[in-house]
């Protein structure tokens, strides 16, 4: 998958990744760039289209897709990050609503569109699907949410030719987590390796210095293993 004449929309595009992933997009040539965003959006490139899209909104993620008329890479970046104490139910719910059910919704409006490109879905989790950040437990319940509904896209789209990718990132110096004085991995290092992992057919791609000291030991491990042992199953059903 090479993003060179490729139409990509981004959920969350406005600032930080999701706005590096729009860049890094224009500048390996794609032919259009949908912007998905909660708040009105310019870009001075003529390839972005600016798109009205709560993840959290079905009426407006129906509305996107109307304006989208082909689609070849679905990056579900929009994401929440909040510090808590799982105290408050509500928050865990918030957490749920954006990153999990949001990925979803949007994946499940577009899926005829990369259905028909043969396509790629890109879905961001983050590390802490894999241990969680107890300064942010709900967060972590949620990208490991997501890790899960990636895999078993994985598994169920892989017939329909429709390829399913997990982003499994450290620390990135957005706003999320500026108030951690932890190494930080820019915005643009990641995209670039987000798409450098795409071009490349990785199914789990481990886009910066923290991530990477995970990557061996999870592509040579058991769980790996049994993610391609389950999914052997739906081929075989």
């Amino acid at each position: 998958m090479k993003i060179a004449d490729k139409v990509v929309l981004v959920t969350g595009a406005n600032r930080g990744l999701g706005q590096a992933l729009v860049e890094e997009a224009l500048r390996r040539g794609a032919k259009r760039v949908y912007a998905g965003t909660r708040q009105p959006l310019t870009h001075p490139d003529e390839r972005v289209t600016p798109l009205s899209l709560d993840v959290t909104n079905p009426a407006q993620t129906e509305g996107a897709a109307e304006n989208v008329e082909a689609l070849d890479i679905l990056i579900n970046n929009a994401g929440l990050g909040l510090f808590d104490d799982l105290s408050d139910r509500a928050t865990l719910e918030r957490h749920l609503a954006v990153n999990l059910f949001g990925t979803y919704s949007v994946t499940q409006t577009f899926l005829p569109l990369l259905t028909n490109s043969r396509g790629a879905i890109i879905n961001i989790s983050s590390l802490t699907a894999f241990a969680a950040l107890p300064l942010m437990p709900a967060y972590s319940i949620s990208k490991a949410a997501v890790f899960s509904l990636t895999q078993s896209m994985r598994a169920l789209l892989a017939g329909r030719g429709v390829s399913v990718h997990a982003v499994l990132t450290g620390p990135v110096d957005t706003d999320m987590v500026k108030d951690l004085e932890i190494p930080k991995a820019s915005p643009a290092s990641v995209a670039r390796a987000i798409f450098d992992g795409l071009e490349k057919g990785e199914e789990d791609i481990f886009p910066d210095p923290m991530a990477e000291s995970m990557e061996e030991g999870w592509r040579s491990g058991a769980a790996k293993a049994l993610e391609r042992q389950n999914a052997s199953l739906v081929a075989a059903a």
